[in-house]
């Protein structure tokens, strides 16, 4: 990191908060959700505390899923700065080549501003119909869904429109998203080397997609704490600051959710005069002004209000007006702690009984609906390779026997991905493993039990947007 674009660090109690509180916040995190990857709090421009859970590391990206939004929506705040649009501008308008044969009433007036705040009037997400678009044209897909309600009258969290936003900024600035705001916004900031997916069309997905830091995350947040200024320089107009974080719409009228609160523009609001930007499986960056204070956080949870509660609960009521004494023993206890963070690797025993009959054997697997052929468990003193083969190849994983092995597999996708493996006996006959893809919010937990000739393989994942567990796969040796 460029030492200009280095946070500046403080004591928390320098900043009005007792470590006591923060050390109480990721200790009740770590009994309630177990898995959370990372945190970064900032008050008044200062790294007050941090920690990341091994394999999780300072220096790795992290998938954001929806947090994305607040960058889309940011490129749109810096494009209207511009000139190039408005809020009011019509959505038709951009997509000329896309428009339907006969477009609704709702269609034709659904503007820039609703795609912002999720009130296009659709009445169910249009995700799943871009990505089953024929012709990969996910703007086209987009258009071609009804509007049943009337613009700005509904809210319904429609990911579809925060591509479509994405694919106004391409088409007006005649380059990917991730490009305009490289000059505009990360390399002001210091964020280096952002990665964005794209669709079959080549244009960055909005919604999703974005993977940054931890610190790139707080970085974004302390922007927008600041309205817009970083540095002395002003990156956002304060005006769109305003905007995109106020109520724009209504979301409900639950006092104890944080997705009650309004929508702004892709912003969510909170209770405690805060909001946040989100992703699934709790990627975090939460504003709150009246304590001038931001937290990153990224995790792997399946309840994300739980992560909320604890920051009101814990951090929130922490934050007083005045510098507290230094030097205490919860400072040095809190330290301690932060620099001790590590999700356990996969508990048990080098070996069994077993280990010696069933290492390098094939097992053939029977039929199964990911058409996976064999398997097979090579096992030395650094622990185990582990090979499932199908349709497409060998896939490998290398897991460490007691510690974390970091590497790169294809286990789960068709492109390689970095993974923390760890695996051990649980017992005579079964073989556990733990999979950390510690760029993503997933872990996968493997268990295999050797029975006679005959092998038993669970996959189970932590999170996931479907079932997370798949199908047994079971078979003798070859």
């Amino acid at each position: 990191m460029n030492q200009d674009h280095q946070l500046p660090h403080s004591s928390p109690e320098a900043q009005g908060i007792a470590s006591s509180a923060i050390r109480a916040f990721v200790d009740e995190a770590e009994q309630q959700i177990r898995s959370l990857h990372s945190f970064m709090l900032l008050r008044r421009g200062c790294v007050v505390a941090q920690g990341w859970w091994s394999p999780y590391t300072p220096e790795d990206p992290h998938m954001l899923f929806s947090l994305s939004k607040s960058f889309t929506a940011t490129a749109v705040g810096l494009a209207i700065e511009e000139g190039r649009l408005s809020l009011d501008d019509l959505v038709l308008d951009f997509f000329p080549g896309d428009v339907p044969a006969q477009p609704g009433e709702h269609l034709r007036t659904m503007r820039v501003c609703h795609l912002l705040s999720m009130s296009t009037g659709h009445a169910e997400d249009t995700l799943r119909y871009l990505h089953e678009a024929p012709d990969g044209n996910w703007a086209r897909a987009f258009l071609a869904r009804p509007v049943e309600y009337a613009p700005g009258t509904h809210f319904l969290y429609n990911t579809g429109a925060t591509y479509m936003l994405s694919a106004i900024v391409q088409r007006l600035a005649d380059m990917r998203m991730l490009d305009y705001l490289q000059s505009r916004l990360f390399q002001p900031l210091g964020i280096e080397d952002p990665a964005w997916e794209t669709s079959p069309q080549g244009i960055d997905t909005g919604g999703w997609g974005l993977s940054i830091r931890t610190e790139d995350i707080a970085r974004f947040g302390q922007l927008y704490l600041q309205k817009g200024l970083w540095q002395d320089r002003r990156i956002l107009p304060e005006a769109w600051v305003e905007q995109a974080t106020a109520r724009q719409i209504s979301n409900g009228s639950d006092a104890d959710s944080d997705w009650a609160q309004g929508y702004g523009y892709q912003f969510w609001c909170c209770r405690h005069g805060a909001y946040r930007g989100d992703g699934a499986f709790g990627q975090f960056c939460m504003v709150m002004p009246e304590q001038q204070a931001v937290l990153a956080i990224t995790a792997g949870v399946s309840d994300m209000q739980v992560v909320l509660n604890l920051v009101w609960k814990h951090l929130l009521p922490a934050m007083g007006p005045e510098p507290l004494p230094e030097g205490s023993a919860a400072a040095e206890a809190l330290r301690r702690k932060l620099a001790s963070l590590a999700l356990p690797p996969q508990p048990g025993a080098d070996s069994s009984a077993v280990t010696g009959r069933v290492s390098g054997k094939q097992y053939a697997l029977d039929a199964n609906p990911e058409q996976i052929t064999s398997a097979r468990f090579d096992f030395d003193d650094a622990g185990c390779r582990f090979t499932l083969n199908d349709g497409r190849g060998a896939r490998e994983i290398r897991c460490g026997s007691g510690a974390w092995v970091k590497g790169e597999t294809s286990l789960e996708n068709d492109e390689p991905r970095r993974v923390a493996a760890s695996g051990a006996w649980t017992d005579e006959e079964t073989f556990a493993m733990r999979l950390w893809f510690y760029e993503t919010p997933f872990e996968i937990a493997i268990s295999c039990r050797f029975v006679g000739d005959r092998v038993a393989i669970d996959r189970k994942m932590n999170v996931a947007f479907g079932p997370t567990e798949r199908p047994r796969l079971e078979g003798g040796m070859g």
